[in-house]
């Protein structure tokens, strides 16, 4: 069984989009994925798994998740591999460009094409930065997160499906489960 990481994205984040932890666990389980944790209420599921797609395990997930939440659910899955690169390039990153202000990272559902890359990467300034690798895109922005102008949504504007993840988040899942 191989292990496998998803991020769900937009939940707990309103009053219509409340998906506790435990739901999760539970509507996970019952997709037939099995090892299962979650790590804090913000969409982060380890799961053991047989099947080799990531597009299959994506979908079944968001079946399970969208029959027990009842809104569609989009979800990113990340190998423990995958996941290591991405906290590997975060800590290149911050090293090259200084870790002046907060480092996020939206996580992608495909691999976006080399002209999407060029347009997010284009929006960068200097005191905000997007920098793609794979299907992650990193955001070193300025202190305040909410007056960002490079924001998840920008990065789905030009890339497609992503859920934004701080850079803490991702090293602990990273110590946790990889």
């Amino acid at each position: 069984m191989a292990v496998r990481i998803g991020f769900l994205r937009a939940i707990n984040l309103g009053a219509k989009r409340k998906f506790p932890k435990d739901a999760v666990a539970r509507s996970t389980e019952a997709a037939g994925f099995t090892g299962v944790a979650t790590h804090l209420n913000t969409g982060n599921v380890r799961f053991e798994t047989s099947m080799r797609s990531r597009t299959r395990i994506e979908a079944a997930l968001e079946a399970a998740y969208e029959a027990e939440a009842g809104f569609e659910v989009p979800t990113v899955v990340f190998t423990p591999d995958e996941l290591r690169a991405v906290a590997e390039e975060a800590g290149r990153l911050g090293r090259e460009l200084g870790g002046e202000g907060r480092h996020y990272v939206s996580l992608l559902k495909d691999e976006p094409s080399a002209e999407a890359v060029r347009a997010v990467e284009a929006r960068s300034s200097a005191g905000e930065v997007a920098r793609v690798g794979g299907r992650a895109v990193h955001l070193l922005l300025g202190e305040n997160y909410h007056e960002a102008r490079l924001t998840n949504a920008v990065v789905e504007r030009h890339l497609g499906v992503a859920t934004n993840r701080n850079l803490t988040v991702i090293c602990a899942l990273v110590d946790k489960w990889c």
